[in-house]
């Protein structure tokens, strides 16, 4: 009898040191994500209002840390992710904030949608390009906390084609579309269209520089009257089809909108992006301004966002090109547009 109370005994003290054990463990593994955290924060120079945002903010970090940790462990993937500036948001706040492209249910009616890079032959198409090398590519932006993607991307492409007819490089003004173009259906911080923002900068005369008409991330009183630049229109590349998308990029940046929101794309740090669900809804918009092959063959796009350098390579991704379905990953080849000049 008192051998099996002994026994009893033994298996108590087995079970609670596992408690023990575990407690221990989960606090060892919340101080670790404290401490990570707290790490993220001085990087990022992220300061919160108090305790109780700090703690809220911990909660979203943790969530996207084991999110990115799960992806790269699992393995056998083209691409890995990894934390940056925006780790400590929730989906709803990303959306909202880092986003921002509204599509267009028609053209409005003075756009030239004829596409005049149609006939370029394949011997016409170099094999790779990458428009920073050729100096029409100026250096990564940041949106910052306003939904208004729209413009970095009309701004991104205007910049290269200008740059590639006068060989000047100049830095254009994505505060100007931002405060002016309310009356060409586009709603500042709430998001807005490439095509009617092109089209903004072809009737009012022009588009001011960066330098003289600088970026807030807050829509403010339309102030434009310096332009730098100007274009004569713009053109839409063929829907669903990333040959079409090709030629145009052989010749210049081009605009495009894209699924931006998802947990891949939004943590995407390195490699050839190849997610195969991204949805169907497309609210984000960037530019493509190059395309190759990497050693091992894989054809891919090469895509500038405006999310700063901590995003992805610099502020630049590579995702897959000719991955099969007509519309591209993540919708890349369903919505995309350049400007003339």
């Amino acid at each position: 009898m008192a051998f099996e109370k002994n026994l009893v005994v033994v298996a108590i003290f087995i079970v609670l040191g596992t408690l023990a054990s575990q407690a221990t463990s989960r606090t060892l593994s919340e101080a670790s994500f404290a401490a990570k955290h707290d790490q993220w924060m001085t990087k990022y120079g992220r300061v919160y209002a108090d305790n109780a945002e700090k703690e809220r903010r911990l909660s979203i970090f943790k969530k996207n840390v084991q999110f990115v940790e799960k992806f790269n462990t699992e393995g056998n993937k083209t691409y890995m992710l990894g934390l940056n500036e925006h780790s400590d948001l929730s989906d709803e706040e990303f959306l909202r904030q880092r986003t921002g492209y509204k599509r267009a249910t028609e053209l409005t009616s003075s756009a030239n949608i004829s596409f005049r890079y149609e006939d370029l032959s394949p011997t016409d198409v170099p094999p790779s390009i990458d428009w920073r090398e050729k100096g029409a590519v100026a250096p990564i932006k940041d949106q910052g906390s306003c939904g208004c993607c729209w413009a970095f991307s009309a701004v991104a492409a205007v910049e290269g084609i200008i740059q590639i007819k006068t060989g000047k490089l100049i830095s254009l003004s994505e505060q100007q579309l931002l405060d002016c173009t309310s009356g060409y259906d586009n709603q500042g911080c709430n998001g807005g269209f490439i095509p009617s923002t092109f089209e903004y900068i072809r009737q009012s005369g022009g588009i001011a520089s960066e330098g003289n008409y600088p970026y807030h991330a807050v829509q403010g009183t339309c102030n434009a009257n310096q332009p730098a630049v100007q274009i004569t229109g713009y053109e839409k590349v063929p829907e669903n089809s990333e040959e079409d998308l090709l030629k145009a990029l052989s010749m210049q940046p081009v605009s495009i909108a894209i699924v931006g929101s998802g947990n891949e794309f939004r943590n995407y740090q390195s490699g050839v992006f190849s997610a195969a669900d991204c949805g169907t809804r497309l609210d984000h918009a960037v530019t493509f301004v190059g395309y190759g092959t990497t050693e091992d063959g894989t054809k891919y796009w090469l895509l500038k966002n405006q999310w700063g350098e901590s995003w992805g390579e610099n502020g630049y991704m590579k995702i897959l090109r000719d991955a099969g379905p007509p519309e591209g990953v993540c919708g890349l080849a369903r919505d995309a547009y350049y400007p003339t000049a």
